[in-house]
């Protein structure tokens, strides 16, 4: 199951993976463009990328801020059903 944690002012979609029973979390960008998406995966807490389509240079550099940045918060949701469940909404 993958939750929503973040969308960005460009129409970004920031989703993650529940946390799998070897302690990763599947974290997964994709960004709405004229012919389709750009897409990204991170695994954490390897901090693993791959599969990273249409996205520039700069573009995966500060995606990969904003990950490095959030993935405590992203590893704790992984453990409580997305940010939805662990804020209670």
């Amino acid at each position: 199951m993958m939750y929503p944690f973040m969308t960005l002012p460009d129409d970004t979609e920031i989703v993650h993976s529940e946390m799998r029973p070897d302690g990763s979390v599947k974290v997964y960008i994709e960004k709405p463009v004229y012919d389709g998406f750009n897409s990204a995966a991170c695994y954490l807490p390897e901090y693993k990328w791959e599969d990273i389509k249409g996205f520039s240079e700069t573009e995966i550099s500060a995606l990969k801020r904003l990950v490095e940045n959030n993935a405590h918060l992203i590893m704790e949701f992984s453990q409580k059903g997305g940010f939805a469940n662990a804020a209670n909404f």
